[in-house]
């Protein structure tokens, strides 16, 4: 492969090894133990294995949103923006579940959620710039966090208060 397809190719690969990472780090941190499943739960919360396809789906949609950008950006600074953006919006993702599943705190983790949705309108905001698809991308993503936050709640006020593991 010449110098130019290794070139087209890195941020692909990069974007999708991300992608990747996200989703395990994601999946280590939630633990659908005995406590979790002894939680009174809104009757309109979307069975457990909707879950796993949703977060598939956004991490998926995010990756095509960053090489997106990262293929617009106008310069380096730019990308290394970007980058720190959404190491970030990685990080947030999987403090909410160690919050949640690991640690037993749902009010925590709803204070965290906010962290974690500002961090999704962050990287929008900073993406529409370079292209707005990119940006739009991330728009099932805010959907899905804005959701989760609403469940967070509903679940904090059927069983709270709580006090840790």
């Amino acid at each position: 492969m010449t110098r130019t397809g290794r070139q087209r190719w890195k941020p692909v690969v990069i974007a999708l090894l991300a992608a990747a990472a996200a989703s395990g780090f994601g999946a280590l941190a939630t633990d659908l133990s005995a406590w979790y499943y002894a939680l009174q739960k809104p009757s309109w919360q979307p069975p457990d294995w909707l879950f796993g396809p949703v977060w598939t789906t956004i991490f998926a949609l995010a990756a095509l949103s960053g090489l997106l950008a990262w293929r617009r950006a106008p310069d380096a600074t730019s990308r290394r923006r970007m980058l720190i953006v959404f190491a970030a919006n990685v990080v947030l993702n999987v403090v909410w579940s160690v919050l949640f599943f690991r640690m037993h705190r749902p009010d925590f983790a709803l204070y965290e959620v906010s962290l974690l949705w500002s961090s999704i309108v962050t990287l929008m905001v900073l993406m529409w710039n370079y292209s707005r698809t990119s940006s739009l991308l991330l728009t099932p993503y805010l959907v899905w966090v804005s959701f989760a936050s609403i469940l967070n709640l509903a679940i904090i006020r059927l069983n709270g208060p709580f006090t840790g593991g």
